[in-house]
């Protein structure tokens, strides 16, 4: 019905170059609902080139396998004519350029791959015109080349999309475009829009009646009165659109549509309100997060990080409400700079100031993903600490030198810490400066009243060991060796802790005769305790003349060895012997008067014996001879009756 209730007319032309060879093609089909139109051009130099005429064929063919004007049927004609060109048996590849127009009779849309050219009148005047896929035409499109010297243009059919692309074939497909009544389509090759300018075929148009034979003829008798050399095989379309088809069902399918779409509107408009209130809810959320984001880094421009970190987490919750991955990321890296820094300076407040430059560091690496933002407050942060760690590492310099009793250069780094203490204004590191060189100059004091006391010591220890070797030379002198061998000893080692090898050499040699004249006097006294055990010998034996004798070799020997203790003990023996002499002699007076008591004793006993037996009878004479005999067994031999 579409067919029959419209008015759609094709006229054209198509003519060879002067070789007689015409590589062009023209086709249509008209359907009840469908109409298509497809122009190609041939773009090989073949004599038998068929790649238009096969172009033309595969469109139309697929066409009318499935009849639309949609996108997807001219993507569809379009690719069955590129295939069909690369399938295509021949000596040559087959190219060529190509403009398909589909229609249902109301509206249009066309598909273009190359140079051949669509030009839509209305009411007389230019509403549409196709651009070429040349280079020439990319040119004019940047300014290099004028439009009006396109059709000589070296470059115009140096094509990039064109009919015979194994790769890349991207054709164009237009947007649906309505058609009125009185509407002129012109399609044509380049042997018309090489000759012809695009202001001589709108004049031909403008004067239009509805019969496109008149058009063609005007065109064609145009090309031909310029009389080009060498002209090129042209064709020209003139599809007019007398009367376009109207749907007489509009007005009922409208009031259905109405219908339907009243209750559709009402839902469609309490869905909007809704939606606007959510958009407006959105928005105010897009709003607090931008203004949030500007906040968080104009806290950080002001280096207020405290509050930095309150408005970024608030503003990051925002952006997780709404979202918005971008501006998440983008917070996302704020906050690990600002909680960074943050981190930094409480390891600073708190005196960690390697700690706080490893962070501050780490500050810095982080705000290169902000546009280096916070930048400067974290360099200057990190000069300070490295100020402040530069004012510590020059008071533990100052410390090794110090220990390694380098005064001088001790003092020196002291003091440079605390300038440099002092001008960034580091009171707590201008404090330990400060104390370090007054524990520098107390220990200086203190060293140097110990090597006061070390050099009186010194001193002492030589007094002490030139004493020690006079008294020990003396006491040689006087033959007391074992003194003069304990001060050689005490001289010998206050030399030796004085370091005096020479005193101590001096003082060794005499030690060493004095130990000789020991081992000798040990020979003499050894003889002397010989003599004294024999004169202890003759003691015991009561031969006091000889113990006598035994002491006084003894006694000699120990007064020429100026022993006078030995002396002495021996005088006390010598008394003690004479004392045991005398009392020897005392001893034996005595038993001899107890002797001489005893014999008379016994005298007066026998006498008084003998006359108490002259009395006793006879019978007791066995008793008084027994008492006889035990009288005289008492008295004794020698003695004897009278």
């Amino acid at each position: 019905m579409r067919k029959q209730n419209s008015e759609f007319r094709t006229a054209f032309t198509s003519e060879a170059n002067h070789d007689l060879k015409n590589t062009d093609y023209f086709g249509f089909v008209e359907l009840d609902d469908f109409a298509c139109y497809v122009i190609a051009d041939g773009i090989d130099d073949q004599n038998d080139a068929k790649s238009a005429r096969l172009a033309v064929a595969a469109v139309v063919s697929q066409f009318q396998e499935s009849p639309s004007m949609s996108k997807r049927t001219m993507r569809a004609c379009l690719k069955a004519a590129n295939t069909a060109l690369l399938g295509a048996r021949s000596k040559m590849r087959l190219k060529a350029s190509v403009i398909i127009i589909l229609t249902n009779y109301a509206s249009m849309r066309y598909g273009q791959a190359g140079n051949i050219r669509l030009r839509l009148y209305r009411d007389g005047f230019l509403k549409l015109q196709t651009t070429d896929h040349s280079l020439t035409s990319d040119m004019v499109q940047s300014e290099r080349v004028e439009a009006d010297q396109v059709a000589v243009h070296a470059e115009r059919n140096n094509l990039y999309a064109y009919l015979g692309q194994s790769r890349e074939f991207h054709p164009y497909i237009s947007k649906k475009i309505k058609l009125s009544s009185a509407d002129a389509i012109a399609l044509y090759t380049r042997g018309i829009w090489e000759h012809i300018d695009e202001g001589e075929l709108s004049d031909v148009f403008a004067d239009a009646t509805d019969e496109p034979e008149k058009s063609v003829g005007e065109v064609e008798e145009l090309l031909l009165s310029r009389q080009p050399k060498n002209l090129a095989k042209y064709t020209f379309v003139a599809l007019f659109i007398n009367k376009t088809f109207t749907d007489p069902n509009r007005k009922r399918r409208m009031k259905r549509i109405i219908a339907i779409a009243i209750p559709i509107l009402i839902i469609i408009i309490t869905l909007t309100v809704i939606l606007m209130v959510q958009y407006n809810k959105k928005m105010e959320r897009i709003r607090n997060m931008e203004v949030g984001y500007t906040d968080t880094i104009e806290y950080i421009q002001a280096d207020n990080y405290v509050r930095a970190e309150e408005r970024c987490k608030d503003t990051k919750e925002l952006a997780e409400q709404l979202k918005d991955h971008k501006m998440q990321g983008e917070l996302g890296n704020y906050l690990k700079l600002i909680e960074t820094i943050l981190a930094a300076d409480d390891k600073m407040d708190n005196k960690k100031y390697a700690d706080a430059q490893t962070l501050y560091k780490d500050a810095a690496n982080r705000a290169r993903y902000v546009d280096n933002l916070g930048l400067d407050y974290i360099l200057n942060r990190l000069a300070l600490t490295a100020n402040y760690l530069s004012v510590y590492d020059l008071i533990n310099l100052g410390d090794t030198l110090a220990l390694n009793l380098q005064y001088d250069k001790a003092e020196e780094k002291y003091l440079e810490a605390k300038n440099l203490a002092g001008k960034i204004y580091f009171d707590e590191g201008r404090a330990s400066a400060i104390s370090a060189l007054e524990q520098l100059y107390t220990n200086q004091k203190a060293e140097k009243e110990a090597d006061n006391n070390a050099l009186k010591e010194q001193l002492a220890r030589q007094e002490a060991g030139a004493n020690h070797a006079a008294k020990g030379d003396e006491a040689f002198a006087q033959g007391d060796y074992q003194s003069a061998k304990v001060h050689y000893s005490n001289a010998e080692q206050n030399y030796a802790d004085l370091g005096d090898e020479i005193q101590r050499t001096a003082v060794a040699a005499k030690l060493t005769a004095t130990e000789s004249k020991l081992t000798a006097q040990a020979g003499q006294i050894e003889q002397a305790e010989g003599y004294i055990e024999q004169a202890g010998i003759a003691q015991s034996e009561d031969d006091f003349i000889g113990a006598k004798k035994y002491y006084l070799l003894a006694r000699d020997i120990y007064a020429s060895l100026k022993m006078t203790d030995k002396v002495d003990e021996i005088g006390r023996k010598m008394e003690l012997l004479d004392l045991e002499e005398s009392q020897a002699a005392i001893e034996s007076s005595k038993a001899e008067a107890e002797s001489i008591a005893e014999s008379e004793a016994a005298s007066k006993a026998f006498a008084e014996s003998k006359a108490a037996a002259e009395k006793e009878t006879a019978s007791s004479m066995i008793v008084d001879r027994e008492a006889y005999a035990s009288t005289m067994a008492q008295v004794g031999p020698g003695v004897g009756l009278n």
